[in-house]
């Protein structure tokens, strides 16, 4: 099926140009996404007819979306989810979380504009892209943690794995201490029952040297 694009179309086309394309993709994209028309010769005619002010329109816009893309690139967004201690989410964060992430952090994001190769499953820092513009786009920074503390110390530059490994140390140096504790409290009692038991004997020996001497 031939159509005439209304605007950039990634690995497709240019704005204008007349190009072929399955039926289905037509049908379930670009025709109701507004971006392109079939090309009958009424369509294309009409094209013609307002291409100059397409083009005025797809410039403007694109001066918008340069601008939003200075600000937003490079930009970072905190999702809280629940995790395994390996650090598998139960579920996933989608093109909508993404979205409402980014809205919330006061850019105005539609889920339709973000781009994921695949639902993300695991906690840690991910880029994502956001279409902005036909020709303009810009990489944000997902950092999904469970907690507002683990997105700070991911943020920082741990991974989960270096966390969970220094949560491990901490435990392990605190089962270390206890152990020396009871180890220092045991040799204290060992020191004290001896010096009970010098004590006692020193008591009997006494005794005895007395008893002799009467």
């Amino acid at each position: 099926m031939q159509v005439i694009l209304l605007e950039r179309v990634a690995k497709l086309g240019q704005m204008g140009e007349v190009v072929e394309v399955k039926p289905g993709y037509a049908r379930n994209f670009l025709l109701p996404q507004g971006k392109a028309l079939s090309a009958s010769k009424a369509n294309v005619d009409a094209f013609e007819a307002r291409k100059a002010q397409l083009e005025a329109d797809n410039l403007e816009t694109k001066k918008e979306a340069d601008k939003m893309a200075e600000t937003l690139n490079g930009q970072q967004f905190i999702v809280i989810r629940s995790a395994s201690d390996a650090g598998a989410l139960y579920g996933s964060v989608t093109t909508r979380d993404a979205a409402e992430a980014t809205t919330a952090g006061g850019f105005t994001v539609d889920r339709k504009q973000v781009v994921l190769s695949a639902p993300i499953k695991e906690l840690g820092l991910h880029d994502v892209q956001i279409v902005l513009h036909p020709e303009v786009d810009a990489t944000i920074q997902l950092n999904v943690a469970r907690s507002a503390e683990e997105a700070e110390l991911q943020a920082s530059g741990k991974s989960i794995q270096e966390l969970a490994a220094e949560e491990e140390a901490a435990a392990d140096f605190e089962i270390a201490e206890l152990f020396e504790d009871i180890g220092a409290a045991a040799s204290e009692d060992e020191a004290l029952a001896e010096t009970v038991e010098e004590v006692i004997e020193e008591g009997a020996s006494g005794d005895q040297e007395d008893t002799a001497g009467n």
